[in-house]
Parts: structure tokens; C-alpha cells; sequence
């Protein structure tokens, strides 16, 4: 597999996430996507006939440098609830933007009623810095 890392596939430099309107300056990764329940239907003989869909669901993950999970577990917090984990999901909005290069339009994912399942802390030894992937739940994510 060909791979070439100097593609501009992905501008690194013009991505920008949003975590209730606050930027996350720590941004080192995310991920989001949508999931279709799907299954064959089948009637006689031992063939599929068609392929029936079914729930959709929609989740994702943010990884990000340790100093943005402090800021967002105080925001939460400071809202009267015990952590990031605990703020209702109709309360957070992420927004991902980013463009290929700097004179394309802006491409945007935004996941809504989004609800933070997992906080926490990992280290290692000599680590230089603290990385933290916050997985999510989300009612929708629209993508334009």
C-alpha cells in the first residue's frame, strides 16, 4: 500500500474543534461516525433476498492534551455536575472544521446532544505531555 505523507488530504494546520463554543487548542486527533443497523432478509431457499436497515447510531472520540480535560471537568464543575461525564448531553455541541488548503471552503462536521462516556487520566513513564481520548455518544452528527 502506497501511502504518501506529504498529501494535503488532511491540513492538519486548518482543523479547528469547538467543544461548547470553546476551541480546543490541545487537539491531537478525533473521530466521528454514524452506523446503520443492517441485516439480511430472507424468505425461501437458503439466499438472501434483501438487505434491511435498521437503528442508526452515532459516536465518536476526541483526543486531546490534558490541560483542555482540566478545563472542560472544571467548566462542568463549575455547572454543579461531577465531571465532563455528567453535563447533559443536550448541553454539548462539537463542531469540526477544516479545509484541505487555505482558499477552499470549510468542511464541518457537527455531532449535537453529544454525552462524554468515559474520563480519565493515563500517563507514562517519561511522557512529555498528557494525551486523553474522551470517547462520545451522540444524537446526530450532520456533516456539510
Amino acid at each position: 500500500m502506497n501511502v504518501n505523507i506529504t498529501s494535503s488530504e488532511c491540513a492538519w494546520a486548518q482543523f479547528e474543534v469547538k467543544i461548547l463554543g470553546r476551541v480546543i487548542k490541545g487537539l491531537r486527533g478525533f473521530g466521528v461516525k454514524k452506523t446503520v443497523e443492517k441485516e439480511h432478509l430472507y424468505g425461501a431457499g437458503d439466499e438472501p433476498i434483501d438487505i434491511m436497515g435498521g437503528n442508526k447510531k452515532y459516536d465518536g472520540s476526541i483526543k486531546i492534551l490534558g490541560f483542555e480535560v482540566d478545563a472542560m471537568n472544571k467548566a462542568a464543575q463549575l455547572a454543579q455536575f461531577a465531571d465532563i461525564t455528567e453535563v447533559p448531553h443536550e448541553a454539548i455541541v462539537i463542531t469540526i472544521g477544516y479545509k484541505k488548503r487555505l482558499t477552499d471552503p470549510i468542511k464541518t462536521y457537527t455531532a449535537t446532544g453529544v454525552a462524554f462516556t468515559e474520563s480519565g487520566v493515563e500517563m507514562e513513564q517519561n511522557a512529555k505531555h498528557r494525551e486523553i481520548t474522551l470517547p462520545f455518544l451522540a444524537m446526530n452528527v450532520d456533516h456539510s
